[in-house]
């Protein structure tokens, strides 16, 4: 049979389009033929680059058992994670009040009304134990829903009350040094001293958390909680976990970071790279973008979302066997698949690294790949009526709408592309996209906000900054570029809604602190006005150590003051000048590049 899924956007739904369950996207038809049949919903979350939501596929999913069972007590849902972050976020959540083995492939037992009442991972097709077998699981929860319904539903209604009050917070005021010290020494004191980073096993990279250790302030206050993040980075790319070919992979199975889990993806890559370049570490850094270019970069300009963990070796499917080879071997392989999916907010971060790394590191065909990438998105990621949709497949939009975090990282990445081309068009562009996150225009789910689901639970980082940190970022971003005060005033107010509980739980909130940090201290702004782009002058500039560093032309200031951004005013007329400045205040400008100092 071929199901529903043959016709979606996302390759992880088409994945599952020939199996013997009755498969529904998400969407409201699946709710509709809950409500009308009076049965639970199962809804099982993954993504095409995920190596057990293959394996439970080619065991559960593509048994017609199996499927018998499902398509007669319940209604199937399929969701690609990617195209719908905050489904997964809400049934994510939800699963916590179930099982502390969080992760995918996820399954939520549901009410017709989508409030979940049980849930779990990987089910394994016979008992292992302590895993029981995914057809007793089925079992068991249809006889739940059968003879104990009552229970059922009052178990959904408990985890939705608590999840609802778990959204809340109470604000505080914006967190000074001394508490952002603390909070890197707390993580610091977290740091595995024998094999770099943070935790046991599994192992991740929590490119958020290294990013907020990197943040100047924490370098000045707390510098050797500042040095973890550079020894981090350093043990991970001397590790498995570092592919040949530049590449990260998207954890280690053991604590010393080796046996990786073999996906590779968009989001760690491109949050590494701008970890590299804050490090210094050029070799890392240049590892990482020649990875982005060219495996993950698609033709219409932007990136797809990850790159498998198995593929094709003599006939059989291998999950890693690919990069266990050397790499003048795998030109005779056929290369795990590239999940062509074009995510809004993942470009967006992709956008940004390589805006600011090309920038840095003289590599001008990075920040034009940024460019083509930036023109992909706005191009191709739309809906009808014009609005930023999460994702598109070939050129073709997404009905997902986009998330808060879509609209705030590309506005974000399109800021680094202003400073880093001159080109204002970029920042205007940007700021009209963090406008709309700002008044809330920018979406959540429309279809959990009917079933009253909560969304965004506890607003903690992922494996990218928060729907809150990352609107804070960009509006932090846009003021230091001269968008106005309103700007910082948006940042600051999102840090002080949460800032108690990101100071008593920095892991969950590195973004948010990397914000809060950003505000306790005034910004370095280097503007370079030349004629001579590539001069010597604005050379100098871009290996400086500032938030800020745009080099431009006379012409380019003044479009830049016209459009209202109040960092170049005045600045237009000079011919050849360095300024050097702190929140707004400018030391005299200079011409000779031996004066433009790389230190703050």
């Amino acid at each position: 049979m071929t199901n529903r899924l043959a016709d979606t956007l996302s390759p992880y739904l088409r994945a599952h389009a020939d199996n013997p369950i009755d498969w529904y996207p998400w969407g409201e038809e699946a709710f509709a033929e809950a409500r009308r049949r009076d049965v639970p919903m199962l809804i099982s979350i993954g993504y095409s680059t995920c190596h057990w939501c293959h394996v439970m596929a080619r065991e559960s999913f593509a048994d017609p058992a199996t499927a018998a069972l499902i398509n007669d007590g319940f209604v199937a849902v399929k969701v690609d994670r990617e195209e719908h972050p905050h489904v997964d976020g809400a049934y994510m959540a939800a699963a916590s009040a179930f099982t502390q083995n969080l992760g995918w492939p996820l399954t939520v037992f549901t009410t017709p009304a989508g409030r979940a009442f049980y849930a779990g991972t990987y089910w394994p097709p016979a008992a292992r134990p302590p895993m029981p077998a995914f057809r007793d699981v089925l079992a068991a929860v249809r006889e739940a829903w059968t003879t104990r319904r009552a229970e059922a539903e009052e178990s959904a209604d408990a985890v939705t009350a608590a999840l609802a009050d778990a959204a809340r917070a109470t604000p505080s005021d914006l967190p000074d040094p001394a508490a952002l010290a603390e909070a890197a020494r707390g993580l610091a004191a977290r740091e595995d001293g024998e094999f770099g980073g943070f935790g046991g096993a599994p192992k991740f990279p929590v490119a958020t958390t290294l990013r907020f250790l990197q943040e100047p302030l924490i370098r000045e206050t707390a510098p050797e909680a500042a040095a973890a993040a550079e020894r981090a980075l350093a043990a991970m790319a001397g590790s498995d976990l570092h592919d040949a070919d530049g590449g990260f992979f998207r954890y280690a199975t053991r604590r010393d970071w080796t046996v990786p889990h073999y996906e590779r993806m968009l989001t760690d890559n491109a949050q590494l790279l701008e970890v590299a370049l804050d490090a210094g570490d050029e070799e890392t850094a240049r590892g990482v973008a020649r990875f982005l270019l060219g495996t993950l970069r698609r033709a219409g300009g932007g990136f797809g979302a990850a790159q498998d963990s198995e593929s094709w070796i003599d006939g059989a499917r291998s999950e890693g066997g690919y990069y266990l080879r050397p790499v003048a071997e795998r030109a005779t392989l056929e290369p795990p698949a590239v999940d062509g999916k074009v995510l809004t907010g993942w470009n967006g971060l992709a956008i940004a690294a390589l805006a600011r790394a090309g920038a840095a590191l003289g590599e001008d065909a990075w920040i034009a790949a940024a460019a083509d990438a930036a023109a992909a998105v706005l191009g191709a990621n739309r809906g009808p009526d014009g609005a930023l949709v999460r994702a598109s497949l070939d050129g073709k939009p997404s009905a997902a709408v986009a998330t808060t975090a879509d609209v705030a990282l590309l506005a974000e990445g399109l800021l680094a592309l202003a400073a880093a081309t001159g080109d204002v068009a970029w920042a205007v562009t940007a700021r009209d996209l963090l406008d709309g996150a700002l008044d809330g225009t920018a979406g959540d789910d429309p279809l959990l906000r009917a079933q009253g689901i909560a969304v965004s639970p506890d607003h903690t980082d992922g494996d990218l900054p928060s729907d809150t940190a990352a609107v804070a970022q960009a509006a932090l971003t846009a003021w230091r570029l001269g968008a106005g005060d309103r700007y910082r005033a948006a940042a600051a107010a999102r840090v002080e809604a949460l800032a108690s509980r990101a100071l008593a739980q920095p892991f969950a909130h590195g973004s948010l602190l990397r914000v809060a940090a950003g505000l306790a201290a005034a910004p370095r702004q280097l503007v370079v006005v030349t004629e001579d782009r590539d001069g010597a002058l604005g050379t100098a500039a871009r290996g400086a150590d500032a938030e800020v560093i745009a080099v431009v032309t006379p012409a380019q200031a003044a479009a830049f003051a016209a459009a209202g951004f109040e960092l170049f005013e005045g600045k237009e007329s000079t011919a050849e000048r360095a300024y050097d400045c702190r929140a707004f205040v400018c030391r005299l400008p200079v011409s000779d590049p031996a004066e433009v100092s790389r230190a703050r």
